[in-house]
């Protein structure tokens, strides 16, 4: 099913944003080059701004992951709203890289990706939401989050 505007399925899956995150080194969290938008890694920012904290196999379960990978996911929204403005300017997802704070012996990492791609699969449809991914575990990830995700989009 192709969604033609984000913004009303959007509304119709009744979400909620967390604020845009603030840079918290020297970095951008997006650049737009020509008809590309890059957004910068992203952890799982909750609704009162603090993040979601804890390894997975550890503190957290797969499930507590992919809800982790989830939030970034809005997280990423809430920055493509607040800088570019409609989720409609987004024409498709190109490609996700997601990072698994993760112990050793973790190996589930593409299904707790999959909280950020059915996200954006639903916002923006299978065939625009869902691009070329990749999803690896790490030993630690700043601030002990479970999950940060970069991505890059293709604007209309």
């Amino acid at each position: 099913m192709k969604i033609n505007n984000a913004e009303e399925q959007f509304v119709r899956l009744d979400l909620s944003l967390p604020p845009a995150p603030s840079p918290v080194g020297v970095y951008k969290p997006y650049l737009i080059e020509g008809k590309y938008l890059y957004l910068s890694g992203h952890g799982p920012v909750q609704n009162d701004r603090s993040l979601i904290i804890g390894r997975i196999g550890k503190e957290l379960d797969m499930e507590q992951g992919k809800l982790a990978a989830r939030q970034v996911g809005l997280t990423m929204l809430s920055t493509i709203r607040t800088h570019i403005g409609d989720l409609g300017k987004i024409k498709r997802v190109l490609k996700i890289f997601g990072m698994v704070n993760c112990t050793p012996e973790f190996e589930r990492h593409p299904y707790v990706i999959n909280g950020c791609s059915e996200l954006f699969a639903a916002v923006w449809g299978e065939e625009n939401g869902v691009g070329v991914r990749s999803a690896v575990g790490f030993g630690s990830l700043p601030d002990n989050i479970p999950v940060e995700i970069e991505a890059i989009f293709e604007l209309q």
